[in-house]
């Protein structure tokens, strides 16, 4: 899945579980166990996330044109439905084991920190944020805006987001597997997508939409057709920094 940050990667340190499932290719359930108060707040199938495109991810890729740029692609499930639908498509992920396992796939995908330098920086016209990627760093409007910068004028960012609609919770988080395998702490953001919709028009994008499929949500929003100006981004961030509403 997934991402990082600079000082903490996903499920990255301590017994690694992340890693150990993708390098033995072994099924099961994946765990993120909140820090401070050692809950489990969300489970992911590793099947589900190493397999093949359900029917919910393809509704989610939509229109979607490429080239499209999938973050925190995993083994590369999403990078594969692009592709099969006739758009040029590659993965990042910070995880070694994720990047080769993409690629034994034939997956397009480079070991990469969405923070890092990329290929076809401001030329991407399809960035996407799923199974939960829009957590990556604990910061979902920094994470959009460097979206935002990725993408061409008008391109689109689809995010995945959590159904809990005004959910916003950023905090340290572990993941753990059925066996108690943990990873170190790292610093991680759960949404729900009244939220993503607001830290998008936050970070500069335009039009966020709400879709949902079957039991997951997504947000679409669209890159702007001029780069914001230096003006325009200082009075947008004063006016986001203002006591707000929890309406979207």
């Amino acid at each position: 899945m997934w991402g990082d940050t600079d000082t903490a990667r996903f499920a990255a340190g301590g017994a690694d579980p992340y890693t150990r499932m993708l390098e033995e290719g072994s099924d099961g359930v994946l765990r993120l166990r909140r820090l401070s108060s050692g809950t489990i707040v969300e489970e992911w199938d590793f099947v589900a996330l190493g397999g093949s495109a359900d029917g919910d991810d393809v509704a989610a890729l939509g229109r979607c044109e490429g080239p499209l740029l999938d973050v925190g692609c995993g083994p590369g499930r999403m990078v594969r439905a692009a592709a099969e639908r006739a758009s040029a498509a590659m993965g990042i992920d910070v995880s070694p084991a994720a990047v080769r396992r993409a690629r034994a796939h034939g997956t397009p995908a480079l070991e990469r920190s969405i923070f890092d330098r990329l290929p076809l920086e401001g030329r991407w016209r399809t960035v996407l944020l799923m199974d939960g990627n829009v957590g990556i760093g604990g910061d979902p409007r920094a994470l959009l805006e460097r979206c935002r910068d990725l993408l061409a004028p008008g391109g689109a960012l689809v995010i995945e987001a959590d159904p809990d609609e005004d959910l916003d919770e950023r905090s340290l988080f572990t993941v753990v597997d059925a066996a108690g395998l943990e990873s170190e702490a790292f610093p991680w953001a759960r949404v729900g997508w009244r939220t993503v919709m607001r830290a998008a028009r936050a970070a500069g994008l335009s039009g966020p939409a709400h879709m949902r499929s079957g039991e997951r949500h997504f947000v679409r929003a669209v890159a702007p057709r001029r780069p914001i100006s230096t003006a325009a981004a200082a009075t947008q961030t004063a006016a986001t920094h203002r006591p707000t509403s929890t309406s979207g």
